[in-house]
């Protein structure tokens, strides 16, 4: 199954997605969440060690789909990478999606059984209505 990472700004806005996305689903996904930081003055921001521990936890031969709050975040995303090795690299994919319309519909997609490329797919298309 594929694993989901939620990467935000805010620890209470992963959470709160990862508990809505959690809420569509009746089986249990790999989320995990890497967001905020370790400053109680400041604890806006992303930790880029925070984004690769959360892929690490995350991560299956299936992959894993990473979405983002904002651009500085897709940077530490792509940090995160660098750290990994080459196998693992090559199964994480980065997802501009909205977050939280993303993050359900991949989750919803891993639920299924879905592949990595269906899980973004579906998250990138989540805030198009059908016609």
């Amino acid at each position: 199954m594929i694993g989901i990472v939620i990467i935000s700004h805010s620890a209470k806005l992963a959470a709160g997605v990862k508990e809505l996305a959690e809420q569509m689903v009746q089986t249990s996904v790999p989320i995990a969440i890497a967001a905020g930081i370790d400053d109680p003055e400041n604890p806006f921001g992303t930790d880029v060690l925070q984004v690769q521990a959360a892929i690490e936890s995350v991560y299956s031969d299936a992959g894993v789909v990473v979405l983002m709050d904002l651009g500085s975040a897709v940077l530490s995303a792509e940090m995160a990478l660098e750290f990994l090795d080459e196998e693992q690299k090559s199964k994480v994919r980065l997802c501009e999606a909205p977050l939280v319309e993303g993050a359900i519909a991949a989750v919803v997609q891993a639920a299924a059984g879905g592949d990595i490329d269906q899980g973004i797919g579906l998250a990138r298309s989540a805030l198009i209505g059908d016609t």
